[in-house]
């Protein structure tokens, strides 16, 4: 008689789907309203002020405290010593505070407060953070960019958070399974919140006729409100879990000041958290300015006010496309029969000729960049289990940097060749926003589940947050960079749709050549040491 094994719900494959789904759904609402202001920029100029400078400096904040602070390297100490499910809560409690308070400076209500004078007159000067010039605030910065930068403050705490949290989550219920896959599916869940953002920020903020920016970060606000009850399930699920394994939750092993010194001390982590920082400074602060560059250097006529085109509901039907695009892709990876497979990848790319070409027809900047994370879905889990089963991950960060640098340089010089050319500009940018996102699939897909290989499991938690620390200086600085470069490069110009993008774009396609430099690094030092890197998660 065989002895029935004892399974839990790590091993059932449908469960550890469902907890990554959580996760991945949290992460999904959390980055909507980290660019929820992104497809907006030129409202958020006409109704509030804000030039190019404030709009970069508020979106800069979103991490100051934690680079300036240090949150995140606390961040990493609660994570390893109250444990993932608890973190998780406590990170999208914090989103959803911080995502309230930006929501109400944006609002009409904060326009002749008594806050906003109190703003107006104070946080001009901040010493020491003047004097070395990494001031969150300026003097004459708009009293409403202001306090959504104190907000914006406080979401990006819980939203780095949720970061380590969510790596540190997947490694423990896919550690020795289908672990780069699962990571690699969780961020292109995640970056579908990309897409929405840029489709549903200026529908909201110009529904009825009347534009209120505010309606905009009010749907994030709801969407945060879902994040925080997924995380409450998925702390259920977490607690289940521990149950049936018999582990402790992390807390029980303690945290020392010793760890961080033995993770700082590893050559391959020090690479890996550069090459993070290098990568993703070119581009989250990119998709910032993003629908803003191509206003600038498209030819977009917008359609007329009784059409289709111009109606409150094509953004609807172009939205449930862009989720055919998704599903049909995302599920072709995972598909044993060949018609299935090659069927619903047909649908897919048809479903993404349709998405392009409605976009064309909307003249809309915000739609067209919203392709950026499609191509990033269909590729990611083929990525993944690539590196699970074949490994080379230094290997894909090296080629993601190439991609990088091409993209960033075709936007900076070949696309305002076709200013002018109404088809042939927006051919150009519908392609190259689409390897961009491609190209951004292969750093979760392979450098996130690299970090368990470099450092003891009891410090992942720490590894992470200080990866994210490390990643966070270049969030903060070059949202705030490009502004500055903009306003420097553009002196004079009132009109948000006029600006040469030029210099700053040469600035990301530079950050590309050093995370290429830092690749090939990478690889020698692998090979030199054994890290491991190249080799597969799944030992067959």
């Amino acid at each position: 008689m065989v002895q029935a094994i004892q399974k839990t719900l790590r091993d059932s494959a449908a469960m550890r789907w469902t907890a990554l789904l959580l996760l991945a759904l949290a992460m999904f609402c959390s980055y909507i309203f980290m660019d929820i202001l992104s497809p907006i920029k030129d409202l958020m100029q006409e109704t509030r002020g804000w030039d190019s400078t404030a709009f970069g400096t508020m979106q800069g904040s979103e991490v100051f405290l934690n680079v300036f602070v240090f949150f995140l390297i606390f961040a990493g100490i609660i994570l390893d010593k109250m444990g993932v499910r608890f973190t998780a809560v406590l990170s999208a409690t914090v989103m959803l505070i911080g995502a309230i308070i930006k929501w109400y400076a944006v609002s009409e209500s904060f326009i002749g407060s008594g806050l906003e004078a109190w703003f107006t007159n104070n946080l001009n000067y901040i010493p020491v953070f003047d004097e070395l010039g990494v001031s969150p605030f300026y003097e004459g910065m708009p009293a409403s960019a202001k306090f959504a930068a104190c907000g914006f403050m406080i979401f990006g705490c819980g939203c780095e958070m949720a970061g380590i949290t969510v790596s540190r989550g997947i490694v423990k219920w896919f550690k020795g399974r289908e672990m780069a896959l699962a990571m690699g599916s969780e961020m292109a869940l995640a970056r579908l919140g990309v897409a929405t953002c840029m489709i549903f920020s200026p529908f909201f903020a110009k529904l009825g006729g009347e534009v209120s920016v505010s309606r905009s970060v009010a749907f994030g606000v709801v969407l945060l409100c879902i994040a925080l009850i997924m995380c409450i399930v998925y702390f259920f699920m977490d607690k289940k879990l521990d149950s049936q394994t018999g582990e402790a939750e992390e807390k029980d092993d303690p945290f020392k000041i010793s760890d961080i010194g033995q993770i700082l001390t590893s050559s391959g982590f020090w690479l890996v958290a550069l090459l993070c920082v290098l990568y993703y400074s070119a581009i989250f602060p990119f998709q910032k300015y993003a629908v803003n560059m191509l206003q600038c250097n498209l030819t977009l006529t917008e359609p007329a006010a009784d059409s289709f085109w111009a109606g409150n509901s094509v953004t609807i039907i172009q939205y449930i496309i862009m989720l055919v695009v998704a599903a049909a892709g995302f599920a072709s990876n995972f598909q044993k029969d060949k018609s299935r497979q090659y069927g619903l990848l047909g649908i897919s790319i048809i479903a993404l000729i349709s998405y392009c070409y409605m976009g064309y027809m909307r003249q809309s900047a915000e739609s067209i960049f919203a392709v950026f994370p499609l191509l990033a879905v269909l590729i990611t889990p083929i990525l993944g289990s690539y590196v699970d089963h074949k490994g080379k991950a230094a290997s894909m960060l090296v080629l993601g940097s190439v991609l990088l640098i091409a993209c960033h340089l075709t936007f900076a010089f070949i696309l305002p060749m076709f200013k002018g050319n109404a088809v042939g500009g927006i051919v150009i940018a519908y392609a190259t926003i689409l390897v961009l996102g491609s190209s951004f699939s292969l750093v979760p897909a392979s450098l996130w589940p690299s970090v368990p290989k470099l450092v003891d499991a009891k410090v992942i938690g720490s590894a992470y947050a200080l990866i994210f620390w490390i990643q966070n200086i270049g969030l903060w600085l070059f949202p705030l960079l490009i502004g500055k470069v903009l306003d420097a490069t553009n002196p004079g110009v009132t009109d948000p749709t006029k600006y040469d993008y030029t210099a700053p774009l040469i600035m990301l396609a530079c950050l590309g050549v050093a995370a290429l430099l830092l690749g090939f690094i990478l690889k020698a030092v692998d090979k030199k040491k054994g890290l491991g890197l190249e080799e597969p998660n799944i030992k067959e």
